[in-house]
């Protein structure tokens, strides 16, 4: 995929039909711009669809978008979180169209997350306690948590934990100021603490229960090694107990 994606931007040989906008800057630029970025724009199209298909439509689609309209791409700023803002767009507008058609189970919604599961990325280099607890829940209830999340908030949190973007990044990304980034992802967060907390109570998940109500801000309140000693605990204990019954 790779190889095609390195010539979705020869698309654009058909200059005939396409704006004369989309012309306006050298051709060359946006390859030699957009190119090196492709490995990470799949990356991110990877943890979004879950699908390595799709994940290449996607990127294709940006990377055609991209160049159609690289005209209002201010030289100098950040590229790929231009790239990814219309990456993630066009991700949502897809999701959209799919979600008004019957078919489809809303829990693929955006259990693109495996959402954190799938990263277990921070931007402070520390896995959060959120990872960890998430990591031992269906992806369902991951789903209804996230979704019960403003768009706001749920927004800033993919791009923390999901696709591992820095703060600034994420500001330039969704164009609003750097202090509001870091003041949603921590409302995100505790949100999603408090509804994860009630799942994991429920579900009898002690470890992630634990987890969720040791956890305080970014820094990590299990570890990576005791996680799955600790859901497998967990689960025996639940074993015992039906075992009692």
């Amino acid at each position: 995929m790779r190889t095609e994606l390195s010539d979705a931007p020869a698309l654009k040989t058909d200059r005939a039909e396409q704006p004369a906008a989309a012309t306006a800057q050298p051709s060359g630029d946006f390859e030699e711009l957009a190119l090196p970025l492709l490995d990470q724009l799949y990356g991110g199209a990877l943890k979004m669809t879950r699908n390595p298909q799709d994940a290449e439509d996607l990127v294709q689609e940006t990377y055609l978008k991209g160049f159609q309209n690289f005209a209002k791409f201010t030289p100098g700023t950040n590229l790929k979180a231009w790239l990814y803002r219309i990456m993630t767009n066009t991700y949502i507008n897809g999701y959209r169209k799919k979600q008004r058609q019957p078919v489809h189970t809303s829990a693929d919604e955006l259990t693109d997350g495996q959402l954190y599961t799938s990263s277990g990325h921070d931007p402070t280099g520390l896995v959060s306690a959120e990872v960890e607890a998430l990591a031992m829940m269906p992806d369902t209830t991951i789903a209804a948590a996230l979704n019960d999340l403003s768009e706001d908030y749920r927004r800033v949190v993919y791009y923390s934990d999901v696709v591992g973007l820095a703060y600034k990044e994420i500001a330039e990304v969704l164009e609003i100021p750097l202090g509001t980034v870091m003041s949603r992802l921590n409302r995100g967060r505790k949100k999603l603490r408090e509804t994860l907390k009630e799942v994991a109570a429920e579900h009898g998940i002690a470890a992630a229960q634990e987890a969720v109500e040791n956890s305080a801000g970014d820094k990590p309140a299990v570890s990576k090694a005791s996680g799955p000693q600790t859901a497998d605990a967990a689960k025996n204990a639940a074993n015992s107990k039906e075992g009692e019954r």
